[in-house]
Formats: C-alpha cells, sequence, structure tokens
C-alpha cells in the first residue's frame, strides 16, 4: 500500500516536538487532508491532543510490545483511511530500552515503518552550531532517515541565513522555523502534560499556531516527503489469526471519564475483535453499572485528582464490589488498580474510601521511584490471562505506590536486572500498576474473554 507518513521527532525531550507536531495536524487539516496520528512509545496523554486536532482517536505505535509485523500491521491498518499519516516521536530520537539502546526508540519505529523523518531541533542560544547537531544525528546510524529539519524558538531573521549554510553542508532540506511563541504553550503536570479537556482555549491556541506554522514552514515540502516514503506490504500477524473470536459477544464495562482516560486504542480495537461489547460508564459520575456485564476492565488515568467525587458516588462502589464479589472477571491498572483499594490518597495525601476489593492503601509519592518504564512480565502461576510459562510486555509511570501491590507476576526492566513482584492475579482478576499492550500477547485478553463469557449473574 502506498501511505504517505511523516515522523516529527528531536534530538530530545523538551524540544517543543508535541506542540510543534499539534500546530502541523491542525495546519494540515486545515490544507483539507485528511490525517491519521500515531504517538511513538507508551504515551496516554500526547495521541489524545493528536484527536483532539484531527478529530479521531490517534494510536501508539511501540516496537518494545510489538514486533516489526505487528508494528507495520496496525499502522497500516489506520493509516489506509488517511491521505497521510504524521508520528510524533518520544524523547530523544535515537534515545530506547534503558538509556542504551536504540530498540523501542522512535528511530526504531521509523525504521521498522520505512518512515521519512523531519527533526525537530531547538534553536535557543545556537546558530551555526546547529549544523553540527544534525551532523551527528544524520550520522549516528548508518540509515538515519532524517530528510528534514525544522527549527524551534528561531527569529525571522536569522532563519534564511542558518538555511543557506545547513543545506550548503549537509543533505537534508530546511523546512522552516517556529518563532517563540508563548501564549500557546501547554501545560504540565505529574505525569506530563495535562489533558486536552483541561486546557483552556485549547482550538484557539492551536488555530493560531497552525496560522504561524503555514508561513514559517514549508508543508508542501513536507507533504512530498512524506509521499516519498515507499510502499508497505503489511499482514495479519500470526498468532492474532489463530485465535478465534467468540461465538457471541459479551458485555465488557469500561470505565471511562475525566478520572480513568488512559487507553491503547489498539487495546479497546483488539477486544472488541475477539468478541467483546464494549460498554462504558463513569465511576465519577454515573449512580449505577450499565446492565448484563460479563465483565469489567479498569484502565489507568488520574483517579487521585477526583478522589473525592469517586470516594462519594457511594452507589457505584456499592455495585463494583457487590459485582466483583459475585465472581465477574476484571482488570484493573495502575489508576483503575489504585480505585479498587480500600482507600486512596489524593494530591494533598488525604484518604478516601474506595472500592476495597484490594486490601490495602493507595498512597502519594514524591517521585517515580524504581518501579517505571517497560517490563518483561511473567506471571508465577496459571491466571486468567493464562499458564505460568506465558509472557507479556508493559509499562509503569506513577507517583503513586499501594501497600499492596500483588505478588503474582514478576517484572523485569529489559536490559538489565532490575526486577519485582507485582500484581494480584488469579483465575477471575488480574490488578496491579504495570499497563499492558495485548498485542504484546493476543492469546492473554482472548483468554480474559473466555472467563467472561463462563460467567453469569449468579457468579456460577
Amino acid at each position: 500500500m502506498k501511505l504517505p507518513r511523516i515522523m516529527l521527532t528531536a534530538p530530545s525531550s523538551g524540544s517543543g516536538k508535541t506542540l510543534i507536531t499539534c500546530g502541523i495536524l491542525k495546519a494540515l487539516k486545515n490544507k483539507g487532508l485528511n490525517l491519521a496520528s500515531f504517538k511513538c512509545g507508551p504515551d496516554y496523554i500526547d495521541p489524545m491532543f493528536h484527536g483532539k486536532i484531527i478529530g479521531v482517536s490517534s494510536k501508539n505505535l511501540d516496537t518494545f510490545f510489538t514486533d516489526k509485523a505487528t508494528t507495520r500491521y496496525l499502522f497500516a491498518k489506520e493509516a489506509k483511511n488517511a491521505d497521510f499519516s504524521v508520528m510524533e516521536g518520544a524523547m530523544g530520537y535515537y534515545d530506547g530500552i534503558a538509556g542504551i539502546s536504540t530498540k523501542a526508540s522512535a528511530f526504531d519505529v521509523a525504521s521498522v515503518t520505512e518512515t521519512p523523518v523531519v527533526l525537530i531541533v531547538n534553536a535557543r542560544g545556537m546558530s551555526l552550531s546547529l549544523g553540527a547537531v544534525i551532523k551527528g544525528f544524520l550520522e549516528f546510524e548508518p540509515e538515519s532517515r532524517i530528510k528534514g529539519v525544522i527549527f524551534n524558538n528561531m527569529s525571522s531573521g536569522l532563519f534564511p541565513r542558518v538555511k543557506e549554510q545547513i543545506e550548503s553542508k549537509l543533505p537534508v532540506k530546511v523546512l522552516g522555523y517556529v518563532p517563540t511563541v508563548k501564549d500557546c504553550v501547554i501545560e504540565s503536570r505529574h505525569l506530563g502534560l495535562v489533558t486536552p479537556d483541561d486546557v483552556e482555549n485549547l482550538q484557539e491556541k492551536l488555530n493560531k499556531l497552525a496560522d504561524i506554522l503555514k508561513d514559517t514552514i514549508d508543508l508542501d515540502q513536507l507533504i512530498e516527503i512524506g509521499r516519498e516514503a515507499p510502499e508497505l506490504a503489511p499482514v495479519e500477524p500470526k498468532e492474532l489469526s489463530r485465535i478465534k473470536p467468540l461465538k457471541d459477544r459479551v458485555r465488557i464495562g469500561i470505565a471511562r471519564d475525566e478520572a480513568f482516560c488512559f487507553f491503547y486504542r489498539d487495546n479497546l480495537e483488539l477486544l472488541e475483535k475477539l468478541g467483546a461489547e464494549l460498554v462504558y460508564f463513569s465511576p465519577v459520575r454515573d449512580k449505577h453499572l450499565p446492565e448484563n456485564l460479563r465483565g469489567l476492565i479498569f484502565y489507568g488515568g488520574y483517579p487521585e485528582l477526583y478522589a473525592e467525587e469517586l470516594s462519594q458516588n457511594i452507589e457505584m462502589l456499592s455495585e463494583i464490589r457487590s459485582l466483583i464479589e459475585e465472581g465477574v472477571p476484571y482488570l484493573a491498572e495502575c489508576g483503575g488498580f489504585m480505585y479498587l483499594h480500600e482507600t486512596m490518597q489524593d494530591m494533598e495525601g488525604k484518604p478516601y474510601k474506595m472500592v476495597g476489593v484490594i486490601q490495602g492503601e493507595a498512597y502519594k509519592t514524591s517521585s517515580l521511584g524504581g518501579r517505571f518504564g517497560y517490563i518483561e512480565l511473567k506471571s508465577k502461576e496459571e491466571q486468567i490471562f493464562g499458564t505460568a510459562d506465558m509472557e507479556y510486555r508493559g509499562h509503569e509511570f506513577h507517583y503513586f505506590d499501594s501497600t499492596s501491590c500483588g505478588e503474582d507476576f514478576t517484572a523485569r526492566k529489559p536490559l538489565t536486572t532490575r526486577g519485582w513482584n507485582c500484581i494480584h492475579a488469579d483465575e477471575k482478576s488480574a490488578a496491579g500498576f504495570p499497563h499492558f499492550h495485548y498485542y504484546s500477547n493476543p492469546q492473554m485478553i482472548a483468554n480474559f474473554l473466555e472467563q467472561c463469557a463462563s460467567f453469569n449473574m449468579n457468579g456460577e
């Protein structure tokens, strides 16, 4: 398939790539293009911003979770319905697993998907030295795939002189610059950027930025670079094609609102592909669960910001606890796991009563500690996802901790000796801090749905 595409990346975090990516997406949309967008790595918030801009949910691409064939398949599945695809890199372009490998870096994603790359370089405090930075990134790997550069925080007066020098010395196109635009900044909170719904006048800010970028960046040349991307021939992964969907759909209740908003769209779509009917509910606002549920899933988010509202919704807490006690299969990760505790602290450290099926307290800490980043997971015994010898991939990223993290899985950070125990799991449930990517082992979610199919409201 001919799938025009570009990756926007940077030498490091803090270079402005998320804001510029959003501005470029808005500018391309204003040109009339039907877009698909992607975020490299295990990031939930940046895709929300992409989605707000292009009007559809963005997706993640992550070569730690998925092999080459699966990554290409997931990309093409979304990109085939678009005129043009934009990927946003994560961290620095070559920064991958454990800080010592390019595996799972933006470079790795670009290589696997054969995507041309545009490097966004923060020009603050530099002029001709920018050439040395760009030259280093062009030559660090034999095939960098870097075809263009954009300068952030550069003046209109300096740009044409630097552009001439760079293009005369290096095999790269200088596509434009972004001036300092102070009133288009997006704030951050403890897990990264605030969510789009928290940004006042977001569309106004992005429209202003897009208007600037259409004059300072050569969007037509950027599109042309993307159209030079080679064709892809993706196929459905073999392990997925071997799994038979359920004969009859099962209703799975998924907590989804401002407190629980961290999802991989591919996870949700795989649930549906394998036989789930997804029914969303709000633990913050709804008083009752949807009817006839055969399973529950609680993903991550910011429950600590809504601890009082969650605790005051006594009817919802009671119904969830009762259904779990009846034996409904359930999954919970990170923020959803915290919600199932007896108590959970808010951002000020004040404890609130929660669902109460996890015996312990979720409490605030001052840092990420040592349990964050990519992890390889393995269960000690057979449980809801499968047998003890099955392996899974996920990540942890949380400032909160628990007095009861679970002991039924082992987690190991790749390319290091660091590991720990985690997750409460049995034949009916799995609950802990790790976020799972189902395509790392599709059988895991098929096994979960089989358990859901065998549940009825009498708990038998």
